[in-house]
């Protein structure tokens, strides 16, 4: 009697395997060149909004009070105290942790695989260099604070992107957004991440991102900002973390 034939799937298993290894590719592929695009046409996107349109004003006038001349949230416990100095130590001090551990390691090198001190060094540059640089834009910026403007009861003009102040106007030192930025840095956790967890990255990187917009937002509500600041500030983050992470991983240079 005949054995029974066995059928051997060992090679269309591996062709389908290989053929979702493509489409996993394809699709990874696909996601980059939409972020890039994004990213790319977001400053355009900020600039439209700040020459061509009112919503910064708008968006001010809302949270001002016409008749009170004040903008109500300007002392609010939440907006003032809680997260322009409770949560910004916090945030500091978790900056500082990393930056310490990365120095820790540079002093006295840990058993740490070439991954892990990558994603910390990338966080802690980035908790650095991000509140850094918006500062320093903020320090050549023209640009005033609602409640300095004469509109909110100040005595400074409104100008906007690109325009020249009148004669006789101070700088206004107040954009991007500089509050937001003690957040914004948390967006280089997403290393932790990658490459085995894109779809995880991708939710961690938009949860921050949120969560410095927020920080954004309330100071908006409190006049210290328009809208235009605080997204000036995610873009810049967005822009510095990206190069930290692209200059410090060896995978694309033997250096």
């Amino acid at each position: 009697m005949r054995a029974p034939v066995q059928a051997d799937f060992s090679g269309d298993a591996a062709a389908i395997g290989t053929g979702f290894a493509g489409v996993r590719a394809t699709r990874m592929t696909r996601t980059r060149w939409i972020g890039l695009i994004l990213f790319l046409a977001f400053p355009l996107l900020v600039v439209w909004i700040e020459m061509c349109t009112d919503i910064d004003l708008h968006l001010a006038d809302a949270a001002f009070d016409p008749q009170l001349r004040i903008f109500p949230w300007r002392d609010a416990w939440i907006a003032d105290t809680f997260s322009h100095v409770v949560l910004k130590r916090i945030l500091i001090t978790l900056a500082i942790a990393f930056v310490l551990t990365a120095l820790w390691d540079l002093v006295a090198p840990r058993r740490w695989s070439w991954l892990q001190r990558y994603r910390i060094r990338v966080v802690a540059l980035s908790a650095v260099m991000v509140p850094l640089i918006i500062s320093l834009l903020k320090q050549s910026s023209d640009s005033h604070c609602p409640w300095n403007l004469t509109r909110y009861g100040g005595s400074e003009p409104y100008v906007r992107l690109m325009q020249m102040l009148p004669a006789g106007s101070e700088p206004g030192h107040c954009m991007p957004a500089g509050h937001a930025s003690s957040a914004l840095w948390l967006i280089s956790i997403t290393v932790f991440f990658l490459p085995a967890r894109p779809t995880a990255s991708m939710c961690t990187f938009i949860t921050m991102m949120g969560f410095g917009f927020s920080l954004g937002w309330l100071q908006q509500l409190r006049g210290a900002h328009f809208l235009t600041h605080t997204l000036w500030s995610l873009w810049i983050a967005t822009f510095v973390v990206g190069v930290i992470a692209i200059v410090l991983d060896r995978r694309r240079s033997p250096i």
